[in-house]
């Protein structure tokens, strides 16, 4: 069994609204890393109740049942689900040391958690970017002209500039 991610692996966030495009741009971004050679993991955290499993299967009964873990194994992949039943999310850290050890793990939400995070903005009526709001934005990914109010400092990236935005997450990966 490989080592868990926690220590080694560095983390990058991938922040912004919904809708902007965050998913679009890791669909894109995954391929890039991965030609340079590295094993890329994520943790994706979602403000919605999520449901991997399927009412009426086995496992999901079984869950329902109150086992605290459920691994399900098939042929092309396993996953392990933990209820929290009440607990608190756990912190970013917590979940690392779950993941298998890798070069890299892309980090979509966790807005208060202070780790490097690069925003992905499209211009929309209403919608402010984050940057200046959540800790850790440090760059800004762009289709268009930035809007006035971005704070100071942020490295400003063109969205469709896939190679530039990866060396961008690897020289500012953190180590966790």
């Amino acid at each position: 069994m490989t080592s868990p991610a926690s220590d080694r692996t560095r983390v990058f966030g991938i922040a912004g609204h919904s809708g902007m495009g965050k998913t679009t741009l890791l669909e894109r971004l995954l391929p890039e890393l991965r030609a340079r050679g590295l094993t890329v993991s994520l943790i994706k955290h979602s403000h919605k109740d999520i449901e991997i499993d399927r009412p009426g299967k086995d496992s999901y009964r079984l869950r329902e049942a109150g086992c605290h873990e459920v691994l399900l194994l098939g042929n092309q992949r396993w996953a392990l689900m933990h209820e929290l039943r009440g607990a608190p999310e756990p912190e970013l850290d917590e979940l690392l040391g779950h993941m298998q050890a890798c070069d890299l793990v892309l980090v979509e939400g966790f807005k208060g958690g202070n780790f490097p995070k690069l925003e992905v903005w499209r211009a929309e009526p209403g919608r402010e970017p984050l940057a200046g709001a959540w800790p850790g934005i440090i760059g800004i990914a762009s289709d268009g002209p930035l809007p006035d109010g971005v704070p100071q400092g942020l490295e400003p990236l063109d969205l469709a500039d896939i190679g530039a935005i990866a060396d961008f997450a690897l020289r500012h990966a953190a180590r966790r």
